[in-house]
């Protein structure tokens, strides 16, 4: 069995996945959403002292597996700093304890990865990555090479999210927030503009959209629960047709076989259901995980480490770095 290890941002999980079958023989996430949905968003040192107390009780857990344990796989990038070094810290002291095989796993290709987690990975494939720190469309080729299409400028599609939800103290995460809210809510009310409508250029902005929202809170005051589900309703709209709208012009350009929606944000119903209907138009295949999946886990982690046990890609204990941001363009999955 494989061990994977996530601690990139503010959720500890492990798994434990065959290496043949890609079975799950065991998975568990702890979530910090209520310790830091007070202060509205994640905070680093918080995130690194509940992942210190949450790590070792979740590899208690799965302490009677140990002896069937072949390799150990963690996330060990992007991510915030001294979450990561949680996870890779308890990743190599457990390699050094049993005796196995140590592979880092790039948190974004485990997102895409999700998409496969009882099966091999089909290629060619497109992806939407949209979640709480990253928003961009890729081209992986026959090859597994990643050509990056599209990213954004500023905010990421699921930041901009949260970030409303904390402009109407409505807590963190914002997605889920927003998205039952604006069920409730009278689209019309508000016209907030779609970023780079008529812009030429293929990437994401969110930072004006957000600006938008603001500034109509702002003329408002005090926001009823009315306010609040028309201004989420509005928000939401716009935000996910500027996801459409550029995704649209990529599409005229890829022809893309199959289509893979991942990370956090692609729980949005709304947003998959858009998605659909842009794939049925370019006849492409729409692909994404089940919700319990989309967000920060290990099974991903784990699915992505079992590949590279696979294939014999290891990394030495004493040279696994973390590196909180990197480039996927020209990485391979």
């Amino acid at each position: 069995m494989i061990l994977g290890i996530e601690s990139s941002c503010d959720d500890s999980s492990v798994a434990l996945m065959d290496a043949q079958t890609y079975e799950l023989k065991f998975y568990k996430k702890i979530t910090q959403e209520a310790e830091h949905s007070k202060f509205g968003g994640v905070v680093p040192e918080l995130a690194a002292r509940l992942h210190t107390a949450a790590l070792p009780n979740l590899i208690e857990e799965i302490s009677p597996y140990f002896k069937d344990i072949k390799a150990v796989g963690v996330t060990n990038e992007p991510g915030l700093s001294v979450s990561l070094i949680g996870g890779v810290s308890v990743a190599k002291s457990l390699c050094v304890a049993l005796g196995v095989p140590l592979i880092g796993v790039n948190h974004l290709i485990g997102h895409i990865y999700s998409l496969f987690l009882d099966r091999q990975i089909t290629l060619p494939l497109g992806v939407l990555l949209v979640s709480g720190g990253h928003t961009m469309v890729l081209n992986i080729g026959e090859n597994g090479i990643i050509k990056v299409i599209a990213t954004t400028s500023d905010d990421s599609f699921g930041e901009s999210f949260d970030k409303v939800a904390k402009m109407m103290n409505l807590g963190y995460p914002g997605g889920a927030i927003i998205e039952k809210l604006a069920q409730n809510g009278d689209a019309k009310r508000f016209k907030f503009t779609v970023p780079l409508k008529y812009d030429k250029r293929i990437e994401y902005s969110f930072s004006g959209l957000k600006n938008q929202v603001r500034v109509e809170i702002e003329k408002l005051g005090e926001l009823s629960e009315a306010d609040k589900s028309d201004i989420a309703v509005s928000f939401q709209n716009s935000a996910i047709e500027h996801i459409l709208d550029k995704l649209e012009k990529i599409f005229g350009e890829y022809k893309f076989k199959n289509f893979g929606v991942v990370g956090g944000a692609s729980a949005n119903l709304l947003l998959r259901s858009k998605l659909q209907i842009l794939c049925d138009k370019f006849g492409s295949n729409l692909m994404y995980t089940s919700l319990k999946y989309c967000s920060d886990n290990a099974a991903m982690i784990a699915r992505v480490a079992t590949s590279k046990y696979q294939n014999s890609k290891f990394t030495q204990v004493s040279k696994l770095a973390i590196k909180p941001r990197v480039n996927l363009d020209g990485m391979s999955v």
